[in-house]
């Protein structure tokens, strides 16, 4: 399953004018007593089944919880999530929006902007809800202006995959999980075979949101952010931030970066399950397509040793739109139920799925989840390590485009880390000075 988390710039400006038309659904999801839910979802139906799993497991959920909710129904819908923000956009000015939707987690800053979204605030402090058992990061993106407007839909990280024969060929031991990124460093030199086409690592360069969030875990490893904190100016310019594209810049100059133009092809995924590459930073989801490495899961390095192994997730968020008292309380009450610890338990041992609440992680039951998806459980670990997020502002893709252009010019060694960091911080703040 590949992951994208691209925000949709164009649904700004119509996002705020949402609500204002005429038309309303909100009668038309009651009648005669009983309720009826209308969920977006952006897991594919069925045939085929066996590649249909995601889908399967939360109809699954769906129909057990009607069978406890005789009055309630619910009518899972498709939609592409690439789509979802445009979509409720549109269904939002007409009046015909669902009831719950999946979106995106970085489509919450605009989201927030229509007024018919159902603030969660109140809600999420319920004490039998247990807000604080989902991990921070996910909080972090479920929340914009203060306020919460989702619920963790799903949740991943990254985290090294490396080839274990390519290091045992090299004789250099498997990295730790106190690994540092000199380690890294020493660890793709000694892999790198010219003679034979193999790199040590690969690194994404295209400028594109794929590159430049695994640039931003490298920032914040480093002690670095992205924003200052009222997100107002570009801070990833700091001293941590140019020693973070100085590492990428190192591992360039050192030979030993196989350098991805086109990340989204797949072609990285490939090499590394035919050997010609010993380390790549992906997500759980990539676990599946390396049938052929003998591979392992390791956390990303830290700068120092014994520093911040903090990672960088994509969470996406289950929201509710207002279709009146009764559906909104009833759409509440069945993410309830979605987010119940031993439904999230079942999800993730049917799908792959990441759990998206630390308390998962101790039922009797989590031990099977890595043997069914070996090396995931090394990923469910990694959420620890899931304490930060990147900024709910709606020009955080002007700024990602901005830092994305800048590391690229150092790994082509058009420009050095600080000249490169304090020009994209120029313009990101001009971006920013803009309400």
């Amino acid at each position: 399953m590949k992951r994208r988390w691209m925000m949709l710039p164009l649904a700004i400006a119509m996002i705020a004018g949402a609500c204002t038309g005429s038309g309303s659904s909100s009668s038309e999801g009651t009648t005669g007593g009983q309720i009826h839910l209308t969920m977006w979802i952006g897991y594919t139906p069925p045939p085929p089944v066996d590649q249909s799993q995601e889908y399967l497991s939360i109809q699954d959920i769906v129909q057990r919880y009607q069978a406890d909710h005789p009055n309630t129904t619910i009518d899972l819908q498709y939609v592409n999530s690439d789509n979802a923000l445009q979509k409720a956009t549109v269904a939002l000015q007409g009046g015909q929006q669902p009831d719950i939707s999946y979106q995106y987690g970085t489509n919450m800053p605009q989201l927030a902007q229509a007024p018919k979204l159902v603030d969660l605030t109140q809600k999420v402090a319920e004490p039998d809800f247990k807000w604080d058992d989902f991990f921070a990061g996910e909080r972090a993106v479920a929340t914009v202006n203060g306020k919460v407007y989702g619920i963790p839909a799903l949740v991943d990280n990254l985290a090294v995959v490396y080839n274990k024969d390519l290091f045992a060929k090299a004789g250099i031991p498997a990295p730790t999980p106190d690994w540092t990124w000199d380690d890294f460093r020493t660890a793709a030199k000694a892999l790198t075979d010219t003679s034979n086409n193999v790199f040590g690592a690969v690194f994404p360069t295209d400028a594109s949101e794929t590159m430049v969030w695994q640039y931003e875990a490298m920032l914040w490893e480093a002690g670095g952010d992205i924003l200052t904190p009222d997100n107002t100016k570009a801070a990833f310019n700091s001293a941590a931030g140019v020693r973070a594209a100085t590492m990428l810049q190192s591992l360039q100059q050192d030979g030993s970066l196989y350098l991805d133009y086109h990340p989204d092809s797949g072609k990285a995924g490939q090499l590394f399950n035919s050997s010609k590459i010993g380390m790549i930073i992906t997500g759980p989801w990539d676990l599946s397509g390396f049938p052929d490495v003998n591979y392992g899961v390791v956390q990303m390095p830290s700068f120092d040793p014994g520093g911040s192994h903090v990672t960088i997730a994509g969470p996406d968020n289950w929201v509710i739109f207002d279709n009146g008292p009764e559906r909104v309380n009833a759409s509440w009450d069945f993410l309830k139920f979605l987010a119940a610890p031993d439904n999230v338990l079942s999800d993730s041992l049917a799908t792959g799925h990441l759990p998206t609440r630390a308390s998962v992680e101790q039922l009797p039951g989590f031990s099977a989840f890595d043997k069914n998806f070996p090396g995931a459980g090394t990923f469910a670990e990694n959420l620890t390590n899931v304490t930060t997020a990147r900024p709910q502002v709606t020009q955080y893709p002007q700024v990602s485009q901005f830092l994305g252009q800048a590391i690229v010019s150092v790994l082509l060694g058009q420009k050095g880390p600080q000249e490169a960091l304090d020009q994209a911080a120029q313009q990101a703040d001009a971006v920013l000075a803009v309400p």
